[in-house]
């Protein structure tokens, strides 16, 4: 395809304007563009695509125009010239224009351009192509001197586009599409919206658009109502929906947001959704985010249908709705505070919108945050749950109305009357609203539609009402009445077409007034009603309709009837139609039976469509008739129509089939139940009467069912017929079975062609062409059956042959045999081995299969025997005379001696391979089979298994031989086949049947066998558990640890092993009390344990375990106690109570009363030997006294607090003593300098390498230094083992050491030890293998 130069000749205007898809523009090349005719434009672009390297690009497009724009491609650098590389096509199923891009490369990114061209006009588009090379990078070496730094990729973040800023004064043109959609009374918060105020300026030039929209419309679509905007629903979908008739029902139905297409789907499986209910369109939208506001329309083909504008503001509750309690007949208040201005929130009860209304109200706030909802005169009914919800944000809360007992005795008589008459008079207020705000829908609608009534009369909202309502009785005694009102064009009724037309259901009118009307006719004249507007016209207070009209359907053509029953067999009725009085004519009957009457049409037209009525002494009931016009099809036509077509290939077929019906009716015509759309080969013609399909130059393989439906909105109808296509059949098939291939002859078979075209086949033709020859000799035809015997043929020879099959049509195409060869010698294959049929002391009876491969037909064969043990083979029968059939009786046979046999095919060649040998076998009379095992044991038992011992059968001569073998059976107990444990008989008298069930309970038996059949089983008197013998709970381990210290954050795990049988229950307590749920209890058959994977000091307790079985129980206890380094005590307190001594009291430590165990210890330094030395240890009050305190001294004590885990810091006690002055001689010693030994840390022995047998333990330790003590970390590829319980880590006096008990796989890799303190960091690391 060549690189694109615009292919439009000069034009004298150039019209340049953007679409509605974003990046389309369109040039227009007239001024004014005729009238049904367009310019070029996309209703899809294609999308820029990114693939891997080596794919294929593809681009599709959807375009419209008319006439049909021409469809060109191109790039931006290089061109599109070769056709290996890129290819263009059009898809008419999807009606799209596919560019393909193969096998695309880095050379193929580029901007490509697409081009629709017309008459009219041109429209272009671009996208991107992009390539990712998948594998290539990875395995190209970067230079070793290379900076990293150049290597990265400069990536850009692309800027968002700035919003376009609206001038003052400038309205936003989405505006029209919201109005254009919605109804009057979201006008003013539509454009509260977009910030408009001047209403006057937007109401006339929507009057205008609206005129304009609606001949847009009349092009694709019959009728348009109840357009619904969209609103956020209780289950997080928004919705919005439009009933609209389609003029052609293959129109396109599509969605928009912002001008971008969107795809939906029809299952809901999508985002986007449709769900179309009849001429009903309903769109959703799942998953709403924020990325979900914009302007969403609804179009067919190119005219807008729905316009709606979805906001998501950023919005939260900053107060939530709370949940209320109330009683009958009290209001009910919900209220919410947003976080910005909402003009509008939806309120839902359940799943029903709320309203504004008598019994809701709804109140915003002026700064458009606060919103409140008002339920009044609350009902039991009306207890539910109330949802708010503010953009796609909800907050719930319930409602609970409780019963008020006072409230449903009345006012004064409180008896079972006044509670009836107040709850049906509470029933009709609340369908009375239902009706008012139903009337006010259907009002608004009508409105919308049109401005002025035609004032005809009618009841259809013009003020006028028909006159026919007021019937009480509603059809069936119910007490509803259609309300409609009586007027005759004067002025009557108020326009509404509504009343309560109650009655009693007891037969008596409602009063049908309407209500007060003041509407006329004219649309002029006002008049108001003080009286009823239809006088009670009851005769007879006693007659009613039993059983009143209902609604029917009847079809064109076919005969209806409508039937009613009234009270009383002498009344007499009359019957209407549109308020037209009916009698028997042609056509029509009237039949009266009894109490029932009857109105009876023949044959239905569409001009008996309408109301019916029925009345008889004032009553009336009424009923509509509906008459379909489903799609027919002429009985003539049809029968010629199913009647087979049958062509030759090549030739043109035609199917017609008249039919009639209501228009429009869409006609489909199917070929293989695959729909059958015009295109090449393809024309379809279709009329209001007939439809036509006529299929040129046909194949064998069009050869099917030819189907055509025809749908209009009463029905579907369907007719099918066959095409039949004859043709020449295809080639014999292969393989070519050589069936004799010796001196004399060659004979061979073939499968028959796969398609015979049609026709039988008749005969086949064929040609042979010896080996080593360059010519082919005709043997001529033979009959239809796919077999032929060659023997002209010369022995040594091989030959080919080539077939054809003949039909009435045509010859095939030829199949070529391989090469043949004739006249060699040719031996039989190996027979089966021979099978012994029946074994006598003096005869053997034998028999056997013939070989796969004859190789010419079998003359015979000879059968040889041999005894156990020897190496020669003895010819059964003479040798000249070979055995015909493929069984022998072999008598030359010794008694009590064993043998074998084989058997050897002959044929024209000779003798072929001997068969292998057969079983070996007695020369003896059958035997007898064995009786019962004795003394059958169970001498072990487990969970799996069971194993059992017997002893042999006795062997009784002439009743029951030895047993040879013994099978072992069992059987469930909920089960009552048995199967057999060992498939070939065991010899021993002991067995051991394993795979059982734990704690099952099986049936056991045992089968002795020999060569005469298997005998009668023996098995237990009662069933058997699989479990090892009772076994007392006990304890195992001998030195159990009954009392266990673990500091506060570590993991307590405990151990317990024990033996048991059955399996026992574990119960593990702690303090006598269930132990907490965090608390991890492991079971198994042989142990149990307890895991706390991180303790705290409320796990300090007595743990017990408790083993139990059947046969005894047992149980341990082991102490916990979970501390941690213990508080130091309280301020020192100094005393000389004797001289001498001094004693020492303190506060206790805080952590005294939550450890019992916690105790103190005393320390002493003195002026002269200047060293700490314990004086009271274990001390577990709060007070020491010290003696031996010298005069002239000065003391210093400090005071630890100790537990089983460590000791605190310690508390120091002011100084005690004094020194005596010696003013004899002074000496001054040199100022002491302090000793500064800290230090960074620092590894003095590394971690070495470790290789470790898997499953065994390693044991890995380094030594380090440092000062302050440095801190140590050990880590396993980068994560920190420290609070890993699967490791054993210790720190004692800086030697660090790690144990892993049972080394993995898991485990290889590095480890390393970090240590740091406030002066540096140190590391270590080192690797670790497991050899298998």
């Amino acid at each position: 395809m060549p690189k694109h130069s615009d292919p439009t000749p000069a034009a004298p205007v150039e019209i340049k304007r953007r679409s509605r898809v974003p990046g389309v523009m369109i040039t227009q090349y007239v001024e004014l563009v005729p009238r049904g005719c367009s310019t070029p434009d996309f209703i899809r672009k294609p999308f820029s695509v990114t693939i891997p390297g080596g794919k294929t690009a593809i681009f599709r497009a959807i375009i419209s125009g008319d006439p049909i724009p021409t469809v060109t491609w191109g790039r931006t650098k290089g061109d599109t010239v070769d056709p290996e590389k890129y290819r263009a096509r059009y898809d008419e199923r999807n009606r799209e224009y596919i560019f393909e891009v193969v096998a695309a490369g880095a050379d193929h990114i580029d901007t490509y351009k697409f081009f629709a061209t017309n008459v009219y006009g041109k429209a272009v588009c671009t996208s991107n192509l992009n390539v990712t090379e998948v594998g290539i990078k990875k395995q190209q070496a970067a230079p070793p001197n290379e900076d990293f730094r150049k290597m990265l990729k400069k990536t850009t973040m692309p800027k968002k586009k700035p919003k376009k800023v609206q001038k003052e004064g400038e309205i936003d043109p989405a505006i029209w599409d919201v109005l254009l959609s919605a109804q009057k009374k979201d006008y003013e918060r539509i454009c509260f919206e977009f910030g408009v105020t001047d209403f006057r300026f937007i109401l006339k030039k929507l009057n205008l658009m609206k005129k304009e929209r609606e001949k847009e419309q009349a092009k694709v679509v019959e009728k348009v109502s109840d357009l619904k905007q969209i609103e956020v629903r209780r289950d997080g979908r928004a919705e919005f929906e439009v009933d609209m008739q389609l003029k052609d029902p293959n129109s396109q139905v599509l969605l928009y947001k912002d001008g971008v297409m969107l795809d939906y789907s029809t299952n809901g499986d999508n985002k986007y959704n449709l769900d179309q209910r009849g001429t009903k369109y309903c769109f959703s939208i799942k998953d709403l985010g924020a990325g979900d506001a914009g302007l969403y329309q609804v179009d067919v083909d190119e005219a807008n249908i729905l316009s709606t504008n979805f906001q998501v503001p950023d919005v939260e509750f900053d107060t939530t709705l709370k949940d209320c309690k109330a009683k009958e007949g009290e209001d009910a208040t919900f209220e919410c505070v947003l976080s910005v201005p909402v003009g509008k929130i939806m309120w839902y009860k359940d799943d029903v919108v709320l309203e504004e209304g008598e019994r809701c109200e709804i109140v915003v706030s002026e700064d458009k945050k606060s919103h409140k909802l008002v339920m009044k005169d609350l009902d039991v009914a009306d207890q539910g749950t109330i949802t708010a919800i503010a953009g796609i944000v909800p907050c719930k809360a319930s409602l609970e109305v409780a019963e008020d007992p006072n409230r449903r005795k009345g006012k004064g008589s409180g008896d079972d009357d006044d509670e009836a008459a107040r709850l049906a008079a509470e029933k009709a207020r609340r369908q009375k609203e239902k009706d008012d705000l139903e009337a006010k829908r259907r009002a608004q609608a009508e409105r919308d539609a049109t401005e002025v009534g035609d004032g005809s009369g009618l009841g259809d909202g013009s003020g006028l009402g028909d006159g026919s309502g007021g019937d009480g009785s509603g059809g069936d005694g119910s007490g509803l009445g259609d309300g409609s009102g009586l007027g005759d064009g004067s002025g009557l009724g108020d326009g509404s077409g509504l009343g309560d037309g109650s009655g009693d259901g007891s037969g008596k009118d409602g009063d049908g007034s309407g209500g007060d009307g003041d509407g006329s006719g004219d649309g002029k004249k006002k008049r108001s009603r003080t009286g009823p507007l239809v006088p009670e016209s009851v005769i007879d207070p006693g007659v009613h309709f039993a059983s009143g009209l209902l609604d029917t359907t009847a079809n064109k053509g076919d005969s209806a009837e409508l039937c009613c029953v009234l009270s009383s067999e002498s009344c007499e009725g009359a019957w209407y139609k549109d308020g037209k009085k009916l009698k028997s004519t042609d056509g029509i009957t009237i039949v009266k039976d009894g109490a029932t009457h009857k109105l009876i049409i023949d044959s239905c037209s569409e001009d008996d469509s309408g109301r019916y009525r029925f009345e008889a002494d004032g009553r009336k009931s009424e009923a509509m008739l509906t008459i379909q016009d489903p799609p027919k099809i002429d009985a003539d036509s049809l029968k010629n129509f199913r009647e087979p077509v049958i062509v030759r290939a090549g030739e043109n077929a035609s199917f017609k089939l008249e039919f009639k019906g209501k228009e429009p009716m869409k006609v489909q015509w199917f070929k293989q139940d695959e729909e059958v759309l015009p295109g090449h080969h393809v024309r379809t013609d279709s009329s209001d009467s007939h439809s036509s399909l006529l299929l040129s130059k046909c194949q064998r393989r069009d050869t099917g069912e030819i189907k055509i439906k025809i749908k209009n909105e009463h029905g579907t109808i369907e007719a099918d017929t066959k095409l039949i296509v004859l043709d020449k059949p295809t080639p014999p098939q292969p393989p070519v079975e050589v069936v004799e291939s010796s001196l004399n002859a060659i004979e061979m078979k073939w499968r028959p062609p796969k398609d015979d075209g049609g026709c039988p086949i008749t005969n086949y033709i064929m040609e042979r062409q010896q080996l080593g020859r360059n010519t082919w000799v005709k043997i001529g035809e033979i009959p239809g059956q796919p077999s032929y015997r060659d023997t002209d043929i010369d022995r040594g020879r091989k030959y080919t042959y080539r077939i054809r099959a003949k039909n009435a049509e045509g010859i095939s195409d030829m199949m070529v045999t391989d090469d043949i060869a004739a006249g060699s010698l040719c031996f039989p294959g190996a027979p089966a081995p021979p099978k012994v049929a029946s074994a006598f002391k003096d005869c053997i009876n034998l028999t056997w299969v013939a070989p796969a491969n004859t190789g010419g037909g079998i003359l015979g064969y000879n059968l040889e025997k041999r005894k156990r043990g020897s190496n020669l083979w003895t010819l059964v029968n003479p040798a000249d005379e070979p055995i015909k059939e493929k069984k022998y009786a072999v008598k030359d046979v010794i008694e009590g001696a064993e043998y074998e046999f084989r058997v050897t095919a002959i044929n024209v060649s000779g003798l072929g391979e001997p068969s292998a040998p057969s079983e070996l076998v007695f020369a003896r009379d059958p035997k007898k089979r064995p009786g019962k095992v004795t003394d059958l044991k169970l001498t072990g038992s487990s969970y799996n298994s069971l194993s059992l011992s017997w002893a042999k059968p006795k062997a009784v001569d002439g009743v029951e031989d030895e047993a040879k073998g013994y099978y072992v059976e069992i059987r469930p107990i909920d089960c009552m086949d048995w199967s057999r444990c060992n498939s070939t008989a065991a010899i021993q008298t002991s067995y051991t049947a394993v795979g059982l069930k734990s704690m099952a309970m099986y049936w056991v038996r045992v089968i002795a066998t020999n060569d005469g059949g298997e005998g009668e089983p023996q098995g237990f008197d009662n069933y058997i558990i699989a479990m090892p013998p009772p076994v007392k709970p006990r304890f195992t381990d001998r030195n159990m640890k009954t009392f266990l210290v673990v500091r506060s954050g570590n993991t307590v795990r405990v151990h317990i092993n024990f033996e048991a049988s059955p399996m026992p229950d574990i119960t593990w307590l702690k303090d006598n009390m269930a132990v907490a749920h965090r608390v991890t209890i492991t079971n198994t058959h042989k142990g149990s344990q307890l895991l706390i994977p991180t303790a705290e000091r409320k796990d300090t307790g007595i743990y017990t375990i408790i083993v139990k079985n059947m046969v005894g129980q047992e149980t341990f206890n082991v102490e916990i106690r979970v501390t941690d380094d213990p508080k130091p005590p309280g301020p020192i307190e100094l005393d000389e109570n004797v001289k001498g001594t001094v004693t020492l009291s303190w506060l206790p430590s805080p952590d005294e009363k939550r450890d019992d165990r916690l105790h103190y210890m005393v320390m002493k330094r003195d002026s002269v030997k200047r060293t700490w030395r314990i004086v009271g240890d274990r001390l577990f009050n709060n007070k020491f006294t010290v003696a031996n305190i010298m005069p002239g001294r000065e003391y210093n004590f400090r005071v630890f607090s100790k537990n089983d885990v460590g000791m605190s810091q310690p508390v120091l006690a002011p100084t005690w003593g004094t020194i005596s002055k010696r003013e004899k001689s002074t000496l001054n010693f040199p100022e002491s300098k302090p000793l500064d030994l800290e230090c960074a840390p620092k590894f003095l022995l590394p971690l070495k390498f470790h290789s470790a047998p898997q499953g065994y333990e390693c044991y890995m330790s380094c030594a380090v230094k440092g000062n302050p003590r440095p801190h140590v970390t050990w880590y396993h590829n980068n994560v920190s083992l420290n609070t890993d319980t699967n490791y054993f880590i210790s720190n004692t006096c800086g030697v660090c050491s790690m144990l892993i008990l049972r080394v993995g796989p898991k485990n290889i890799g590095e480890y390393k030890v970090v240590a740091d303190n406030p002066l540096g960091v140190a590391e270590c690391a080192t690797q670790l293998t497991v050899r298998e």
